[in-house]
């Protein structure tokens, strides 16, 4: 099994090509975007050395699937899905900010409440609550988009404040943030899943507010089974979950934090397998259908030569 960790491609009308963490962002005559969704894994803002087999399919499809499906809150990026692992949409003017939506007390704001903090991101937590609880209402808690290194909690008057986002705007983003976390909740509670957070970026073009980048993925969301959910919490113990974090918890098992002077541990072939199986997993637990695995023995050959064919009909 071959995993794409990086492509360099020269495509109709390219006028640059950005690397993110996960994706590879062509821009193609200053009015679209190509991004090729990579197999490369991070955690903890930390690139791993090996990728991971189909991951990129599963992120691209699944996030392909909610745009669809929450398009008639606001207009999304995207345009179309000319190659399993890519998506081709509309260039945009990113907002700054990452739109985090809570709906139970886990991951970041769960460590930030055992560590004694009743406040995140400006937002009251009520007293008394357990690990995975549901919070009477979701909270927002956004944070800064940073270029590079961790992104950092912000609340919404810093952001207004600081003339990052003006309060028209911030107010609009908070709204869909809500509606789409809901259509999102819905569409889990069929799979027989919660959706228990997420993040969501925005961004402008011509003065319309359009969603962008991939939603509701495993990379993005934290997922956990609805059956089984209230007794576990009762009793105290971890959630079933679908989401990155069994990657997360391999890795501080095995010492690793994203701190410095840590070692990534070894990714042997079985533990790569192993993700890649969870992550196809993930994918047919999120959607309800069995994932196709693309064919192609080469497989940047076949992303080029489809991008390329789409791109000249434009």
């Amino acid at each position: 099994m071959e995993a794409i960790v990086k492509t360099n491609f020269n495509l109709p009308g390219q006028q640059d090509h950005y690397v993110g963490k996960v994706r590879d962002v062509y821009s193609i005559e200053g009015d679209y975007l190509v991004m090729v969704v990579s197999d490369r894994i991070s955690a903890f803002d930390v690139v791993l050395p090996k990728g991971i087999p189909f991951k990129g399919q599963v992120l691209n499809q699944i996030a392909a699937k909610f745009l669809d499906a929450t398009s008639d809150i606001l207009p999304n990026w995207k345009i179309a899905v000319p190659d399993p692992m890519v998506t081709v949409g509309h260039k945009c003017e990113p907002f700054k900010v990452e739109m985090v939506i809570r709906g139970y007390l886990s991951g970041h704001a769960w460590r930030e409440y055992k560590a004694g903090k009743r406040t995140i991101c400006g937002v009251e937590m009520p007293e008394g609550m357990v690990e995975n609880q549901k919070f009477p209402t979701p909270i927002i808690t956004p944070t800064t988009k940073a270029a590079e290194g961790h992104d950092e909690d912000i609340s919404k008057e810093e952001i207004i404040a600081q003339g990052i986002v003006s309060r028209e705007d911030y107010e609009q983003l908070e709204a869909y943030t809500r509606a789409i976390f809901k259509r999102g909740t819905e569409i889990a509670a069929k799979m027989g899943l919660i959706l228990v957070d997420t993040k969501y970026e925005f961004g402008k073009k011509n003065g319309v507010i359009y969603l962008m980048d991939e939603i509701h993925t495993p990379d993005s969301s934290r997922y956990f089974y609805a059956e089984g959910y209230e007794e576990r919490l009762a009793k105290g113990e971890k959630q079933k979950q679908l989401s990155k974090e069994f990657v997360r918890e391999w890795l501080m098992a095995n010492g690793f934090q994203g701190l410095e002077g840590q070692q990534v541990p070894e990714m042997t072939p079985e533990i790569v397998e192993s993700i890649t199986d969870r992550y196809i997993e993930l994918y047919e637990n999120i959607t309800g259908e069995k994932f196709m695995k693309a064919e192609g023995d080469n497989i940047e050959e076949r992303i080029e030569k489809n991008v390329t064919e789409w791109l000249n009909k434009l």
